[in-house]
């Protein structure tokens, strides 16, 4: 868009602890003892920049509401990176898991049976994430702006899907996100691919870039990760994508609104069905380990070093 335990003695030992106002904050643990810091309770979500929790600068606000679970696309991302969750997940004990942007849960929604993940998600604006509180009551959602804060919460994995590409300074992004792994920690992204595909959809969803491969993996090469992983994603559909693209271009420059996105992100019946055929085509060739050269979108799994 948008933790887990640090051991038993540790819990322990904050489960002692009283919180401490100071000036309307609170001294306190987030996730199962991951976080010691102050943060502010809005409309019941622990905020650690509430000054930006309701700005929605970088997202629109009607974007929460925009896609549809059937969708296509949503079903085949959720199960595509759901599978790169189990494939990086701890062979034995918990995996603590942190989403990025999590927005209004959905991803979180198709792991949150696993019973091996300690799951934290985590927004920077409360809309999304009251939304997600909502349907999903058990687990833990935060207010978090991944520019300026940070968990101590030595998280195994960290997945920020089409996040980065909303921020200005990616690069302080991707710092802090190293900061909160453990050594040897994965981060699973994913972010929009190829400039030329820019369009009115990138400009209502206030992108700020779409990248290439050199872009990304230099970025995270010069703030401690070293790729492990990197492919397209939505190749088989591309050609369609490009024309859609190019279309596009052609059509008047007026800023689109929310029910025009809607219709072109959302298609239903028969057609999203053959849409969904040809998404796993690329969700079986990614899982034999190829890397697709070229796609909508970027998909990079990267380690702490």
């Amino acid at each position: 868009m948008g933790g887990s335990g640090i051991g038993m003695i540790a819990a322990s030992i904050l489960d002692g602890m009283p919180e401490v106002q100071v000036a309307g904050f609170v001294n306190d643990r987030v996730a199962v003892g991951t976080q010691i810091g102050k943060y502010k309770v809005v409309d019941g979500i622990k905020c650690f920049s509430p000054d930006v929790a309701n700005a929605y600068a970088n997202y629109p606000e009607s974007g929460y509401g925009l896609m549809d679970r059937k969708s296509f696309w949503f079903r085949s991302r959720n199960r595509l990176f759901g599978s790169f969750v189990r494939q990086y997940a701890r062979a034995e004990g918990k995996t603590r898991f942190l989403e990025i942007g999590c927005g209004r849960g959905d991803f979180i929604r198709q792991i949150s049976g696993n019973a091996n993940l300690e799951i934290t998600g985590s927004e920077i604006y409360l809309k999304g994430l009251l939304r997600a509180r909502k349907e999903l009551p058990g687990i833990e959602f935060i207010q978090l702006d991944v520019t300026r804060d940070t968990l101590n919460g030595q998280f195994d994995i960290i997945a920020a899907f089409d996040v980065i590409e909303h921020i200005e300074d990616d690069a302080a992004a991707i710092s802090n996100i190293n900061r909160m792994l453990r050594r040897g920690g994965v981060l699973i992204m994913t972010v929009p691919q190829h400039m030329f595909l820019w369009g009115r959809l990138d400009e209502f969803l206030r992108h700020r870039r779409r990248y290439s491969r050199r872009e990304l993996a230099g970025k995270l090469a010069q703030n401690g990760f070293a790729v492990a992983r990197c492919t397209s994603f939505v190749f088989v559909l591309f050609p369609l994508m490009l024309i859609s693209r190019l279309f596009d271009r052609g059509c008047e420059r007026s800023q689109p609104d929310e029910a025009s996105i809607g219709r072109r992100i959302n298609v239903g019946g028969v057609l999203n069905w053959i849409l969904d055929f040809f998404m796993r085509i690329d969700e079986a060739l990614i899982r034999l380990g190829l890397s697709l050269p070229f796609g909508g979108t970027l998909l990079v799994v990267a380690r702490k070093v």
